[in-house]
């Protein structure tokens, strides 16, 4: 079964490059595959004759779309559509990561997969924007959310996750490390989604589990600052961690309050849950 992988470069996109079958996955970087190249796409995804496609690439910089969203609406929304297209002409099964950013974080318990988005941030539009034209372009499709992304990064700088960045701070720096608190999410390793996808993209090409929306999380719930406050601890480096408001962080777009996700659609499958984020942190960083 041969399955293109769309954002190779990036954390979930090197994860599932990583543990699907090598032999029959084509794995597509920006350089190879430019989503802001429409026409390109579809043609693209004909060429290589696909029986899934996964879509990890996304135009995460939240603040910088908030500012210009020119890029969010290419990548997100319309390179998604593109994708799509080209998914439904190929008789492709397509899997399309979205974000819990889509929800306004007003709940007071986790979202399902039928809770009504909301989002609140012009990032957070051109993701539900994709969601929506993925659904209505691809005939078989999944729209996985997932939700504080974290896996080994390619390189320094951005390309670091914020379990990386946190522990280079607090190395290289005396001054205490000031982290949002009241943003309550379930950060989620990579790798575990990664896991749950190689798993189910055989099952939805062969019609043994259904389409539509899933939720992809590790399980349980907690802010970035006590996040940052675990690895810290994992990692046995001492640091002075103090917890911050999103009004202190100033930052120009707004992010949901509360974002934990339900996974109702994978327990309906009888897949087990994803192992609590606390484990996983530990995982990631003994390199496992």
């Amino acid at each position: 079964m041969r399955v293109v992988v769309v954002g190779a470069g990036g954390q979930l996109g090197r994860e599932l490059v990583r543990v699907l079958p090598r032999a029959t996955t084509v794995a597509l970087v920006r350089a190879d595959l430019d989503l802001r190249d429409t026409e390109a796409v579809a043609a693209r995804i004909g060429e290589l004759a696909p029986a899934a496609v996964v879509n990890a690439a996304a135009e995460n910089r939240v603040d910088a779309a908030e500012e210009d969203p020119t890029e969010a609406v290419a990548v997100n929304a319309l390179g998604a559509a593109a994708l799509a297209r080209g998914c439904r002409a190929a008789n492709a099964f397509f899997v399309h990561v979205s974000t819990d950013y889509v929800f306004d974080g007003r709940a007071t318990r986790p979202y399902t997969e039928d809770d009504p988005p909301n989002p609140a941030g012009a990032y957070a539009r051109t993701k539900l924007a994709g969601e929506l034209l993925v659904r209505a372009l691809a005939p078989g499709h999944a729209v996985v959310r997932v939700a504080g992304l974290y896996a080994a990064g390619a390189g320094g700088g951005a390309g670091r996750s914020f379990v990386d960045r946190v522990l280079a701070q607090a190395r290289a720096r005396a001054a205490p490390l000031r982290v949002v608190a009241d943003q309550v999410t379930a950060p989620t390793y990579a790798r575990d989604v990664a896991a749950v996808l190689a798993r189910l993209l055989p099952r939805w090409v062969a019609g043994d589990a259904p389409g539509g929306i899933y939720h992809l999380t590790n399980a349980g719930a907690c802010s970035w600052y006590q996040f940052a406050r675990a690895a810290l601890e994992l990692a046995g480096v001492a640091a002075t961690v103090e917890p911050i408001t999103s009004a202190a962080l100033g930052a120009p777009a707004p992010r949901p309050r509360y974002s934990v996700l339900a996974g109702t659609r994978l327990a309906a499958l009888g897949e087990p849950p994803l192992r609590p984020w606390r484990e996983a942190l530990a995982a990631y960083l003994a390199g496992e």
